[in-house]
């Protein structure tokens, strides 16, 4: 194994030349783990989910806990220039999780350990993996103790670690928070490499710092994660609009009703006023019995429309009757086009599993494995509608070949003391995800001219004054970083000197350059 190094190795190449001390601590290190070292199957590894770019590391580790991630970390402490990069699924968009030349951690070979229920004053919770994915989560807390976490994202084929290093946002978060603000208690493996243990009263800075904090402070590999008694069934209603105002006013009026007055979940997204079957009217029924029939109003309504997305969480025990009276009491107070509701009632295992079968029809038809030039952010209310005009009805107004998602968050819900940027004012502030999905082998012009609109939006916001945040966020300078934290870069330069000084940690993030140990 160690032979296959040797390529790496140039003497024409200053940087290599600086690590001409790998061989040897891969060597010590393949002797030290109880996981595996793989110097040959790096090609999954050197790209994700966006496939907008490759970097191909020098080797994937996978450990079997984490002591192991501790003695890769040791080992790049020991080298002169060798970074380290986690990678949960491999979701991420802009090659966040990868590590040229560098060692990436495979977490999902840690997902299984630990997996422990306790309670603490009353409060039921679940030690999980970093590595673990929150759809395994949540089969293993329904099915063996009928509870369930708080907060989820809309896709749950994510890994712990991953989510909460970003955010974790979906429609539970007006509620509860992100998922960040749903865990207690972290075990994190600093840059240092040492693994320590950190809650809002224990090493506050690492637990804040990490929560959201890209990466860049340690890597995740326990997280204790709140939990709640878990439904049974969900109705799940989607309502059409015509009119932006319309639609903001009444998502903003069911995410700041008072908690047990409103719907459980509350999302929604912008579709194309036409036929088209992935941008337009039949994005929207939510079964294939349900039609759209659309009405001369909405024909004339303008080129763009907005679907409501709410859910009512309730028990096998509970009477359909009463479901019925608190769902339509909600919806009788909104002003969606009359006729455009949809409704189904699933399982709420299948509610939140229901990205899964996109998933699959996607992989079946080779659209999941094409690049996903996708852009998301974080726009304050006060700039949300300028933003519709300018972005929804103008530059998208053909659609973007997948969601385009606009719901309202609630700033209050999340911990300033994270490392998340939001908006800086006001309580409301919206979530954008233009989640673009591209056919199979398309030609890297069509790519990059997807790429290109998605900084024409990002550039508009910032001509236009808007007051928002990429989310997450993805710069190419530390220059960029700077302006993106504000006057919180102080506190985000601090927390890395502190527990990655030598910035071996998350290299793809592109905040920090790797300081050569000295």
């Amino acid at each position: 194994m160690i032979a296959y190094l040797e390529p790496f190795i140039h003497e024409s190449d200053p940087e290599s030349r600086q690590n001409d001390d790998v061989p040897g601590l891969c060597q010590s290190l393949d002797l030290q783990l109880s996981g595996s070292i793989d110097y040959l199957a790096t090609a999954l590894a050197s790209r994700d989910f966006g496939g907008l770019c490759s970097s191909k590391p020098l080797a994937v580790i996978r450990p079997t806990g984490a002591e192991d991630v501790v003695r890769v970390v040791k080992a790049a402490c020991r080298s002169l220039n060798l970074t380290v990069a986690a990678r949960g699924n491999g979701h991420s968009i802009n090659g966040q999780a990868m590590a040229g030349d560098g060692l990436v951690i495979d977490m999902r070979s840690t997902e299984d350990n630990p997996f422990e229920f306790g309670k603490i004053n009353g409060q039921s919770f679940v030690d999980v993996s970093g590595g673990a994915l929150w759809e395994d989560v949540l089969k293993r807390c329904v099915s063996q103790f009928n509870l369930a976490p708080r907060s989820w994202t809309d896709y749950l084929g994510l890994t712990v670690g991953g989510t909460l290093s970003n955010a974790g946002v979906s429609g539970q978060a007006f509620r509860y928070g992100p998922q960040l603000s749903n865990v207690i208690e972290l075990d994190v493996v600093t840059g240092k490499g040492d693994i320590l243990t950190c809650s809002e009263t224990e090493i506050p800075d690492l637990y804040f710092g990490a929560l959201g904090g890209l990466g860049q402070f340690g890597i995740i590999t326990r997280a204790r994660v709140l939990l709640q008694s878990a439904p049974d069934m969900v109705r799940f209603i989607r309502a059409v609009y015509a009119d932006f105002e319309e639609y903001t006013r009444d998502a903003e009026w069911l995410v700041t009703l008072p908690e047990g007055e409103s719907f459980d979940y509350v999302e929604g997204f912008a579709f194309i006023n036409s036929n088209d079957p992935v941008n337009g009217w039949p994005s929207v029924p939510l079964d294939s019995d349900q039609v759209f029939d659309q009405s001369r109003s909405l024909r004339t309504a303008g080129s763009v429309l907005y679907c409501l997305e709410v859910a009512l969480h309730y028990r096998h025990s509970d009477c359909l009757s009463t479901i019925d009276t608190v769902a339509d009491g909600l919806l009788g107070r909104l002003g969606f086009a009359e006729n455009l509701k949809f409704q189904v009632d699933m399982s709420y295992a299948e509610f939140l599993l229901r990205v899964k079968r996109v998933e699959e029809h996607a992989r079946a038809t080779g659209v999941w494995e094409a690049p996903h030039p996708w852009l998301n952010l974080f726009v304050s209310q006060r700039n949300i509608a300028d933003f519709d005009r300018a972005v929804f009805k103008r530059m998208l107004r053909e659609g973007v070949g997948g969601p385009m998602l606009v719901y309202p968050l609630l700033r209050s819900k999340w911990d300033n003391r994270t490392s998340v940027m939001l908006p800086a004012e006001g309580e409301i502030f919206y979530i954008v995800a233009l989640l673009r999905f591209t056919p199979p082998y398309p030609d890297s012009q069509s790519v990059q001219k997807l790429v290109s609109q998605n900084h024409e939006i990002v550039q508009l916001c910032v001509k236009s004054g808007f007051d928002f945040k990429l989310y997450p966020p993805h710069y190419q300078s530390q220059e960029e970083w700077k302006r993106h934290f504000g006057n919180k870069w102080s506190r985000f330069d601090d927390r890395k000197a502190t527990f990655d000084p030598m910035a071996i940690l998350a290299p793809g993030q592109k905040i920090f350059k790797r300081i050569p140990r000295s």
